[in-house]
């Protein structure tokens, strides 16, 4: 028998070829590819590191290096385009697109500050930076669109996952970056050109939608995972606490990045376990032939269920003829239905109010360590100490919801609304300048920061379905920068520029033209992050009502579609027939619904 060789290790060339193909087009390598996208993928999050390159080489104000944030927010979040791009070409496109897009930006943002070229204009550096940040809406849509796609009925785990890593990969790139070129901060913006563009090339053909029957014990494989996952977070961490503490050299910074590669790549042996798994299961049922006459006959019944539902036959109304029709909560919504149902209006609202208020306290993280006369050390640190805790939020949320809902029919809108009432408490250590109080202000901010993320894009599949999955959580997202352009642009850069003309009338100097404002003293942020904390306490109080408004649906068993083909697909294991169905080819064309459709 093949699977007694497999095990012996005399299995053949031929079948050994075989299982690396299988490797390749399976579900778990595509996750693992994910995960190595998204951990390269954070570099919005990094603009606290070259933001002060930026100030000095190009003289701007505060104000302006802000509205460059802004556009930096624009770019990151505003991912309606990529979401489109997605529902009709290849996943392989829509990554192919955002390599480009994200190598053309940051490389020209790189020539500018190390002045390769001539001084670009401020409209021009906006562009750049927008360009550059979209691209992470590319590799963002398809990457965590096709893996909740492929485990429909483990969405919160796969998010929390996932956009975990993205939220560690700051602290990812940090490492890379120390490694590569030493301390040299400008190099970073060259190293965010290129290493996400290498990483996306190199899994191109790997990210897709994959339709097959689901296994078993999904869940305890992403546990596998996220273990990975939470000791490379805490080997960061530690990184993190020695370089505050010693004085590394290139060689510790080489050693160091070395083990953060091991990790990343670590979970390529859950991967082939599970594979392996699966290889066994495919043998047994080769070896018992009888078993595939038992799948054949249940094959042609599947074939005809679509033609025999009335659903299939139901007529085409115009999209526009149904905008305010939605069906029940949790079915299929078109996008014009969602975007106009009082649900997503808001979530939205307290999106701009939780994300805006969080993310403008990251970008200014690292103005608001001079102002208050910490040393620039320190200030790195703070901005890792985001990065990690960003992550630790994301997989916190993700998992935690995860497991409430289906144990308790804990609503993931009440988690929600608890994460932004932390985050109030966030933004008035950083209003009232308690020493010292940045470490715990900045891993709160993180925190809270990455925890929304799995939450909306979570609750927006559950309550509008998975259909126009890839644009509605890229409207979503685009709460982001609209909350970060109010709060940031219009409250704390207006508030720091002024409260900085102030001190420098004090002194009895005047602005001269190019010369960059700098304030110092709790003043500076004082007032704005008082008025972004009552903002926060505002989208507290609107998500709530979401609250209200979805407790029965959350009360209600919302998987019951998923978890059902889940149940057969576990007896269908539990029988030996896995991985042999001749009607698979009608199925992947037909969605997650066809396997539960011919199950039954």
């Amino acid at each position: 028998m093949v699977a007694a060789e497999f095990t012996s290790g005399d299995i053949g060339s031929k079948e050994m070829r075989s299982f690396w193909l299988q490797v390749l087009h399976g579900r778990w390598f595509m996750v693992f590819a994910s995960m190595l996208i998204l951990s390269v993928s954070g570099a919005t999050y990094m603009f606290g590191l070259y933001s002060t390159d930026v100030k000095t080489s190009l003289g701007y104000d505060q104000t302006t290096l802000n509205l460059l944030s802004f556009f930096k927010d624009v770019g990151g979040n505003v991912g309606i385009l990529a979401g489109l791009v997605n529902e009709v070409t290849a996943p392989w496109v829509v990554l192919l697109i955002g390599s480009v897009m994200n190598f053309f930006g940051y490389f020209m943002i790189w020539l500018a500050i190390t002045g390769r070229t001539s001084k670009p204009r401020v409209w021009q550096m906006c562009l750049y930076i927008c360009m550059g940040a979209n691209s992470q809406t590319f590799s963002n849509t398809v990457v965590v669109v096709s893996c909740v796609k492929n485990f429909p009925s483990s969405r919160g785990s796969v998010l929390g996952l996932l956009k975990g890593l993205v939220g560690l990969s700051g602290a990812i790139m940090t490492q890379l970056y120390h490694a590569f070129y030493g301390d040299n901060s400008k190099a970073l913006v060259l190293l965010i050109a290129w290493l996400p563009v290498a990483v996306s090339i190199v899994f191109l053909p790997i990210i897709r939608l994959i339709k097959i029957i689901r296994q078993p014990n999904e869940l305890r494989i992403f546990y596998n995972l996220l273990y990975i996952t939470l000791g490379l977070a805490g080997f960061l961490m530690a990184l993190i606490i020695m370089m505050h503490k010693l004085s590394f050299s290139r060689i510790c910074y080489i050693g160091s990045a070395s083990v953060v590669l091991i990790l990343l790549f670590l979970p390529i042996v859950v991967v082939i376990i599970e594979e392996i798994k699966l290889w066994r299961t495919k043998i047994k049922v080769v070896d018992e032939p009888i078993q595939l006459k038992v799948v054949a006959e249940n094959s042609a019944p599947a074939e005809s269920v679509p033609n025999a539902t009335p659903q299939t036959q139901q007529k085409h109304n115009s999209c526009f003829q149904t905008v305010f029709k939605p069906p029940v909560r949790g079915e299929d919504y078109t996008i014009l239905q969602a975007l106009f149902s009082i649900d997503m209006l808001i979530l939205f609202i307290a999106a701009i109010c939780g994300i805006g208020s969080t993310l403008t306290a990251i970008d200014n993280l690292g103005q608001i360590g001079d102002s208050l006369g910490y040393p620039t050390d320190s200030i790195s640190t703070f901005i890792s100490l985001v990065s990690i805790w960003n992550y630790l939020g994301r997989v916190a949320s993700g998992f935690s919801s995860e497991i409430l809902l289906k144990k308790y029919k804990f609503p993931r809108p009440l988690m929600l609304t608890l994460v932004l009432l932390l985050s109030c408490v966030g933004h008035l250590l950083i209003a009232y300048g308690v020493p010292n109080s940045l470490y715990v202000s900045s891993v709160i901010i993180g925190f809270c920061f990455g925890a929304q993320w799995p939450l909306i894009f979570a609750i927006i599949s559950e309550l509008f379905g998975l259909k126009y999955y890839a644009t509605l959580i890229n409207f979503g997202g685009a709460a982001s920068p609209i909350g970060a352009y109010i709060l940031n642009v219009k409250v704390a850069g207006n508030l720091y520029d002024a409260e900085a003309l102030k001190q420098l009338k004090a002194l009895g100097k005047t602005r001269e033209a190019g010369q960059d404002l700098t304030c110092v003293g709790v003043e500076c942020y004082n007032l704005a992050f008082i008025i972004i904390a009552a903002v926060t306490l505002f989208g507290t109080l609107v998500s709530f009502i979401l609250v209200i408004r979805t407790r029965k649906f959350y009360q209600s068993d919302i998987y019951k579609k998923f978890s059902e083909g889940a149940e057969a697909a576990e007896a269908d294991f539990a029988g030996g027939i896995v991985g042999v169905d001749t009607s698979r080819s009608s199925k992947e064309a037909q969605g997650p619904e066809a396997d539960l459709d011919s199950k039954k």
